[in-house]
């Protein structure tokens, strides 16, 4: 199966681990799925840094290699759908995080119960 995995999970994956409910975790650790970190998640990370909001020491884009995570580009296909998405979620990355679910149709694996309301498969 491929899979989004959303910011916070993204993070709690490479430094507590213990965050993540054994459901989530064996489905990352599983080689039989391919999980994607979203260039919108390197953005969030990186602009949150940049404002204070998130101290970082490592580079996202190595360390998600490294653990065996996939890259994924956000697409201007990705991003047709958030002109008709729902403002049940204000926050523009999970907005955008949303939008690539629903179109490439991989479920977005989050901890976050306001993305339930959309359409997209969430794990």
């Amino acid at each position: 199966m491929k899979i989004i995995i959303d910011t916070h999970i993204f993070l709690w994956a490479l430094a507590s681990p213990s965050k993540i409910e054994t459901q989530k975790l064996n489905i990352l650790e599983s080689p039989t799925n391919i999980i994607y970190v979203s260039s919108i998640t390197i953005a969030e990370i990186m602009i949150k840094a940049s404002i204070g909001k998130l101290q970082i020491n490592f580079d996202p884009v190595d360390l998600a290699k490294q653990s065996g995570f996939e890259l994924l580009d956000f697409s201007g296909q990705d991003a047709l759908q958030l002109k008709d998405l729902p403002f049940h979620h204000r926050d523009p990355f999970d907005r955008m995080l949303i939008s690539q679910s629903l179109t490439l149709k991989y479920p977005l694996m989050t901890d976050d119960v306001k993305i339930k309301l959309y359409e997209c498969k969430v794990i």
